[in-house]
């Protein structure tokens, strides 16, 4: 006997109710993990709010992370780029969420780490820093920047501030996501340092 598979709804009908089955009703194009190094308060982890609602995997263990993922990583070396759009939609796209002021990151060999460009903080924590993102904010920008915008809404939907982040980045996040490449994203964010 066939499964059916429910019909993809909008963002408008997805957020429309608090409680939801988000497997019912709106079909994630990129898959969302966060490795959980037990490190922040959570009732401020924006990870764990987002794996409350069904948006994000967590994973305990550094190995769990699925090979060939991106990985947003500060400690990167490239920049993400639309060109990484195949991969993240093949498969998915991941964040330590750990502590920044440890100023360590687990070496994660088997994903493709990706540093995001810049971009502004809107979180209650590090409003108007640069490069300070939570988590959500580093999800949301990785979606936009690979053409997933209405995910990236989704995503920020789930927080009281998650509109002035997009509305904040907006004019970067838009020009980002129109680059072909690293080198291009790198060029296009010297319009906004």
């Amino acid at each position: 006997m066939a499964v059916e598979t429910p019909p993809r709804r909008s963002l408008e009908a997805v957020t429309a109710s608090k409680r939801y089955s988000l497997s019912a009703c709106f079909t994630l194009v990129i898959r969302l993990i966060a490795y959980g190094g037990d490190q922040c308060d959570t009732k401020r982890c924006t990870a764990s709010k987002l794996y409350r609602f069904g948006l994000v995997e967590f994973r305990h263990s550094i190995r769990s992370i699925p090979p060939r993922c991106i990985l947003l990583t500060p400690t990167a070396e490239t920049l993400l780029s639309p060109a990484d759009t195949a991969k993240a939609r093949s498969r998915g796209i991941a964040v330590l969420d750990v502590s920044w002021k440890r100023g360590r990151f687990p070496p994660v060999p088997q994903a493709v780490s990706r540093i995001l460009p810049y971009l502004v903080a809107a979180n209650p924590v590090n409003y108007g820093n640069p490069r300070a993102l939570s988590c959500v904010e580093a999800f949301a920008a990785a979606l936009f920047i690979v053409g997933e915008e209405e995910q990236a809404r989704l995503v920020m939907s789930k927080f009281k501030w998650g509109g002035t982040f997009l509305d904040l980045n907006r004019e970067p996040l838009e020009a980002y996501s129109k680059c072909k490449t690293a080198v291009d994203v790198l060029n296009a964010e010297r319009m906004f340092v």
